[in-house]
């Protein structure tokens, strides 16, 4: 985002300037959006507090279908970087470093899940390790 709109809230009508989707490639869809939203707001394109375009825009921009771009906001709310709020307000409220260490674990519930795993034994296994 430029500095003479860093104060000002993103309006609806801008861009991230995000890249159309490689639909050959094997990654999911949503995820590829979100890793491309992810991107946008670490190259700073939008800041904390800043509102993003609405996800049919969005999914106008990337080439894809509007429930596929909330899906992947979801997957971003859920690791804290933005906040959907009522009506269409979508705002950037952390940066992807968070969003890494919330997929990460993600990825370390579904492989214990695969061998036989819950949850509390997880927390419980992490409790135990040496430095907590």
């Amino acid at each position: 985002m430029s500095s003479s709109k860093s104060d000002a809230l993103r309006s609806d009508d801008e861009s991230l300037g995000l890249a159309r989707l490689d639909r050959r490639d094997p990654t999911l869809l949503h995820e590829q959006v979100a890793a491309e939203i992810r991107r946008a707001i670490a190259d700073g394109e939008a800041s904390p507090g800043e509102r993003i375009p609405q996800a049919k825009d969005l999914a106008a921009e990337l080439g894809v279908n509007t429930n596929t771009v909330l899906r992947a906001l979801r997957v971003l709310r859920d690791e804290g970087v933005v906040e959907m709020g009522r009506g269409r307000s979508i705002r950037v409220t952390g940066r992807p470093d968070r969003g890494v260490v919330a997929l990460k674990m993600k990825e370390l519930i579904d492989v214990a899940r695969q061998h036989g795993y819950r949850r509390d034994d997880l927390v419980a296994m992490l409790q135990k390790m040496p430095g907590n």
